[in-house]
């Protein structure tokens, strides 16, 4: 079976490594972006089964960049990494299509369980 690929956006190095070790022990496939071009660009070529993307990127910021990767492809999840509490941002980005958000400094343990139940979890719903 192929590895799911998960793609980790934040402009904070020390994040994006974290978070690829994390991910990279799961089993997963992982890419990262210091910023919304690149990203994008990781979305295009490898379409990723999950997005980890920071909120606050310079920039091209994360509800633009949610914007172009639902457009992209629908069904590519995301997670919102956000620093503040901007509830009307968190608010926008569900709207927009986000499954939920992190708030940093996240707990790493919550955000693994998240993304393996959101990335093992039946596929039925993906059929549908």
């Amino acid at each position: 079976m192929e590895k799911k690929k998960v793609l980790i956006v934040d402009d904070q190095n020390g994040i994006r490594i974290l978070l690829m070790e994390v991910f990279n022990s799961e089993g997963y496939s992982t890419y990262q972006a210091a910023n919304g071009k690149i990203a994008l660009e990781i979305v295009a070529q490898e379409v990723p089964d999950l997005v980890l993307l920071d909120m606050k990127i310079p920039g091209m910021d994360g509800l633009e960049i949610l914007k172009h990767i639902k457009q992209m492809n629908p069904d590519i999840k995301v997670i919102m990494m956000t620093a503040y509490g901007e509830l009307d941002m968190i608010k926008e980005a569900t709207d927009l299509g986000a499954l939920m958000h992190f708030t940093k400094p996240f707990d790493i343990d919550e955000m693994r369980v998240a993304v393996n139940s959101h990335l093992k979890g039946n596929t039925a719903d993906r059929l549908s």
